[in-house]
């Protein structure tokens, strides 16, 4: 691609037009003879420091932010904004070929956008997806890293599915993702506000800078979904610069839940938009799933679907992997596996199965390690208040000592009369929680959900699937 195509819009140089044979940011990557290295400063590592180096290694030219004094440089004033508006362009604009739909929030993106998918799939459109469990193209599944990936590649993601025949792409944004302007230069038919609850305040520092990185989607968004029994949800529709439709499971909103019935494999309730009345039947428990299937209905509207047709469609839909998903034991007990790893996420997950729950309700969990500390006491207050037993264990410990990250859940547990077990070994726990099963109880293992493997010391990961681990387990006891 020729120098002044790659940089239409973005930025103005008076170097010679030329070929470019690639883009980057990453010091670590090939380099090909002719290609482009954009500056971005990060929290440990300045991109701008390595800028003589990748023209050395035969970039033809580099993208900064202030003058280095080099030949071969053109200055912006954001390269963190630039980096992915030259990736749309490197890939031909791919995203102004589909249509966006963007879910933010604390919890619930991940079963709201699998949902929309399915949902779109079952009216025969081919849909791509981007989220925490893996990424698709129609059927085609692709690992992924991070919940929102990095510009080059997810404008690559963005040129297979619309070279696929994708119509839709729905993604869940992160609020990291937003802050670093890894979507910048997208815009989205309708952006989808879930809830927001204490997490990744080690990255964001205060509830008011989370809030404000999850606002930017809907700058980018020609309408919004909100969720108005979330404070900040009000908030938004208040603040908001875009047209947005609001939902609630408790009081007046564009989009209702009435006559609410929960049960431990589902839900049951009277939806009501002021037209039309139907009832519902949602295959996944909970009250966050009410909230979590009206948002979709809501999006669906925006995107030309009646809530008869979309209702009709999700009724079909059986569940979604690791939120709280039942795992075969062929015993007299239930095994759940969730993704829950916020003091919220586990409220609102205890707070469904016990519901409808005969026996004990058994929380297995643990928090991870280089995470927000400060969530650690209130997940374990949270599982106190809404669990019969628990079994405190380790996640992911990453480069801190389990034994000390258990320590700082403890904390949460003074003054609580709710009886415990501490096993540092996930695998030991989750097997000492199915021989301990007794009739009736259901055990949920918090923390882990979709994920099928551990993050150790150094960044080493290992293979752990709990479902696995619980097959295991109740081999123990044959």
């Amino acid at each position: 691609m020729k120098l002044y195509e790659l940089i239409k819009g973005v930025a103005e140089t008076s170097l010679p037009d030329m070929e470019i044979s690639g883009i980057t940011s990453d010091t670590r990557a090939e380099v090909k003879a002719g290609g482009m290295f954009v500056c971005i400063k990060g929290k440990t590592f300045d991109g701008h420091d390595a800028a003589q180096q990748m023209l050395d290694k035969g970039c033809a030219v580099v993208v900064c932010e202030r003058d280095l004094g080099l030949e071969r440089q053109i200055v912006v004033s954001d390269t963190r904004a630039a980096f992915p508006m030259l990736c749309a362009a490197w890939f031909g604009h791919p995203e102004r070929e589909l249509e966006l739909i963007g879910v933010t929030g604390t919890n619930g993106k991940t079963t709201i956008t699998t949902v929309i998918k399915k949902v779109l799939s079952g009216f025969g459109c081919k849909v791509g997806l981007i989220g925490t469990c893996q990424n698709e193209i129609g059927e085609e599944i692709i690992p992924t890293a991070r919940t929102t990936p990095e510009p080059y590649d997810l404008f690559e993601l963005f040129r297979r599915m619309a070279d696929a025949g994708c119509k839709y792409t729905v993604m869940e944004v992160s609020s990291q993702g937003l802050e670093q302007k890894r979507v910048q230069g997208c815009h989205f038919k309708v952006g989808v506000f879930t809830n927001l609850t204490q997490d990744h305040l080690d990255v964001h520092g205060t509830m008011e800078n989370y809030y404000q990185a999850k606002k930017m989607l809907f700058d980018i968004s020609d309408s919004a979904i909100i969720n108005i029994d979330d404070e900040y949800g009000r908030r938004y529709a208040k603040e908001i610069p875009c047209p947005y439709k609001s939902y609630s499971v408790n009081g007046s909103a564009d989009f209702m839940a009435q006559d609410v019935m929960l049960g431990t494999a589902g839900v049951k309730y009277v939806f009501d938009d002021g037209r039309v009345k139907k009832n519902v039947s949602f295959n996944m428990p909970g009250l966050f799933n009410v909230s979590n299937s009206l948002a979709v209905i809501a999006c669906m509207e925006v995107l030309g679907y009646t809530p008869c047709q979309t209702i009709r469609e999700f009724e079909k839909i059986q569940g979604v992997r690791g939120r709280a998903e039942i795992v075969p034991t062929g015993r007299d007990f239930t095994v759940i596996c969730d993704y829950a790893h916020t003091p919220d996420a586990l409220i609102n997950v205890l707070s469904a199965i016990k519901e409808g729950a005969k026996g004990k309700v058994k929380c297995l969990f643990g928090c991870g390690g280089n995470r927000d500390r400060t969530k650690r006491a209130p997940m374990a207050a949270a599982a106190a208040e809404h669990a019969d037993f628990l079994i405190v264990t380790s996640d992911n410990p990453r480069n801190e000592d389990p034994d000390e990250i258990i320590n700082d859940v403890m904390e949460g547990l003074k003054g609580k009369d709710t009886p415990y077990v501490r096993i540092t070994d996930r695998r030991e726990a989750i097997h000492w929680a199915v021989k301990n099963a007794e009739k009736d109880d259901i055990i949920v293992l918090a923390g882990k959900g979709h994920e099928d493997y551990q993050i150790l010391a150094g960044g080493v990961k290992i293979h752990f699937d709990e479902r696995e681990v619980v097959a295991e387990a109740l081999r123990e006891l044959e």
